[in-house]
């Protein structure tokens, strides 16, 4: 069972892209983790979990936060694992890992995928791993039925988008901006023709992540992509100890097609 394109299937079957939302593990606790996931999967079609990670590049000042405050309190690779394996027995809905490389390559790539499997874990997104240097984790997680999901930009060229859509096999991720994650105002202009140069070359789901805080901007990247990527604007949320019900609600609706 594919439940990665299924949450793309759904969303469209109802006229909308799919909603995907993203949580740090641990954060702000374990259990609120999960309290907040189960509420934010009662609207949300896929769960993104963030593996907190020390030196998280690509994440802005909300992520990076969130993450040391998960770190801090003694989350590990297996301690994720282990909040991903109670979501999975209250939820029967898409559950991917957002990871950097290296919390992957600490327990050795063969472990991760295994791991991730025996969990109920449909797939990973690799911020920092594009895939001309996926050679071994690539064919492991094919073999495995794990699926991979990796990054594009406003920048990449039609080599770069070429490659990531040919070797990506959960959905394809159109970041944005060339900064880093992040709540903002609107969504750049670039970003209806990233999505169309990469629909060019493929019928694979495209998402777009970074900037998305809203009915507004949710609405404007649901107009030309399949789905909407939320993460920063949740994670404030859960930090500040409220509800993600009436946030993610209103990012739902701005994900139907107009």
């Amino acid at each position: 069972m594919n439940r990665i394109q299924s949450a793309f299937d759904t969303a469209a079957s109802q006229s909308r892209a799919a909603f995907i939302g993203y949580l740090p593990a641990g954060y702000p606790t374990p259990a609120a983790f999960l309290e907040h996931a189960i509420t934010l999967l009662e609207y949300a079609d896929l769960l993104e979990i963030g593996m907190p990670y020390s030196d998280p590049l690509g994440d802005g000042p909300v992520i990076q936060k969130a993450g040391e405050v998960a770190l801090a309190g003694g989350m590990t690779v297996m301690g994720m694992f282990a909040q991903a394996r109670e979501l999975r027995q209250r939820t029967d809905k898409a559950l991917m890992v957002m990871t950097y490389y290296n919390p992957i390559l600490s327990i050795g790539e063969e472990r991760f995928v295994h791991a991730a499997l025996e969990v109920g874990i449909d797939g990973l997104i690799l911020p920092d791993l594009p895939p001309d240097e996926a050679d071994t984790l690539i064919p492991l997680a094919r073999e495995a039925g794990l699926k991979l999901t990796f990054l594009l930009a406003p920048t990449s060229t039609t080599d770069r988008i070429e490659l990531v859509s040919r070797e990506s096999t959960g959905f394809i991720y159109a970041v944005s901006v060339t900064g880093v994650t992040g709540s903002r105002v609107g969504i750049p202009e670039e970003v209806p023709l990233l999505v169309a140069n990469i629909k060019a070359v493929t019928d694979k789901p495209v998402a777009v992540g970074f900037g998305i805080s809203g009915f507004d901007t949710a609405q404007s990247v649901a107009k030309v992509a399949d789905g909407v990527v939320v993460g920063s604007a949740l994670v404030v949320t859960a930090g500040r100890g409220d509800s993600l019900e009436g946030l993610a609600a209103e990012i739902l609706s701005g994900c139907r097609k107009t």
